[in-house]
């Protein structure tokens, strides 16, 4: 009888945690970003075509598994996203949230993350404050931040002769780290800034601030924005014949989409920054061509690559920790490096950063391409080690 009771209880407690780790094998991410905006074909809809595919293929080994993505349009406003990351985390039961292009909706969420202690992981935002005064035990920088960005495309300019700067500025909380960032490696690779402006984010007319930056008469013209802005800007860059009257371009942040869109005519020998490059290996260009078939309207932009990479290894965390309490996954992510198909080795900082080598890149000449979308030339592969602020110059608390 005793035997029989024993036996009962072992059963009751071995359903019980059964039930519970049905529980924790249910994951449901958000992916937040812009749907209609000036950030749409950068992020968009290609975002969630690259979470799925990272779903498919972290439970085609792990049929256990039940995720589900779930996904909504921020609209480039914090306080829109800061809402319904607060609606996904206490209503829908959202586990973690990704992408978040617009570095004022990142630092919002970031901040409701934190006080819900779930995790975000950006993929989209480039503000390195997300790592430095800003940064939480909640909170991963996967893709590319404001501070390699300008590592790698003004330093190397400064480095070239092309020493005086000025800057046309996205007025929020990107554009402001941005042109911060890429100001003091500017000074601190021996050049000079002579003056900056800004304009009202989302811009449309940049013929003011063109004719500022030419008057300055800086040899280089840092654009310290990105998306439809960028695309713009340098449009109307051409029209009052910049680079022809002898000053330079440098795209701080641009994507393959945008040099798409401009086409090689006129983005030709713009030196620029990324983290990805679809043509980069046998690896990534497997990768793209699946997006593509998934649904992905262009090849992938860095941002598509690095939520595909941080959703597969939040869910190889998930199960790697045994739960998905935000401490325990994100101290799996930290634990040791990752080796990833398309960023090669991942290694998540202290301050939750996750670093890897970036790339400088080269705009093609029309006659050099070689066919569809054959538009970058590599000129230099920045280390992770170098490609990165210092863990020790940032100001997170979480650096000791």
């Amino acid at each position: 009888m005793i035997a029989k009771t024993v036996l009962a209880a072992v059963a009751s407690l071995a359903l019980f945690a059964g039930v519970s780790l049905a529980q924790e094998q249910a994951v449901k991410i958000g992916v937040l970003n812009d749907r209609s905006g000036i950030y749409a074909d950068i992020t968009g809809e290609g975002s969630v075509i690259a979470a799925r595919m990272a779903v498919e293929d972290f439970t085609a080994k792990n049929p256990g598994f039940k995720v589900e993505v779930i996904s909504s349009d921020h609209q480039n406003k914090p306080d829109i996203a800061s809402n319904i990351a607060r609606q996904w985390y206490d209503q829908e039961g959202v586990d973690a949230i990704f992408d978040l292009p617009a570095s004022s909706t990142a630092l919002a969420v970031a901040e409701v993350t934190r006080e819900k202690n779930k995790v975000v992981i950006v993929s989209g935002g480039g503000t390195s404050d997300l790592t430095g005064k800003n940064c939480s035990p909640n909170t991963i920088h996967w893709t590319y931040d404001t501070w390699s960005l300008a590592n790698g495309t003004a330093s190397a300019m400064v480095n070239q002769g092309l020493k005086s700067w000025f800057f046309i500025t996205a007025d929020y909380a990107f554009g402001h780290a941005l042109e911060r960032d890429a100001s003091e490696l500017v000074k601190k690779a021996g050049g000079e800034v002579l003056g900056s402006t800004r304009y009202p984010y989302p811009g449309q007319d940049f013929s003011s601030y063109l004719l500022q930056a030419q008057s300055s008469g800086a040899q280089v013209i840092g654009l310290a924005n990105a998306g439809g802005d960028f695309i713009n800007s340098v449009k109307q860059a051409s029209e009052f014949g910049i680079v022809q009257g002898g000053q330079n371009l440098a795209g701080l942040l641009v994507f393959i989409t945008d040099i798409h869109a401009l086409g090689l005519q006129a983005a030709q020998g713009l030196s620029l920054t990324e983290s990805f490059y679809w043509d980069m290996n046998d690896k990534t260009r497997a990768f793209s061509d699946r997006y593509q078939k998934a649904g992905g309207p262009a090849k992938p932009t860095m941002v598509h690559a690095g939520v595909y990479s941080s959703v597969l290894h939040y869910l190889e965390a998930i199960k790697a920790a045994g739960t998905k309490e935000a401490k325990a996954v994100i101290g799996k992510l930290k634990e040791a490096p990752i080796q990833d198909e398309l960023f090669g080795t991942i290694t998540v900082r202290p301050d939750g950063l996750a670093a890897h080598d970036m790339y400088l890149f080269q705009v093609k000449k029309p006659e050099d391409s070689k066919g569809a979308w054959d538009y970058y030339n590599l000129v230099a592969t920045i280390p992770a080690d170098k490609a990165f602020r210092p863990l020790d110059q940032g100001g997170c608390e979480l650096v000791k």
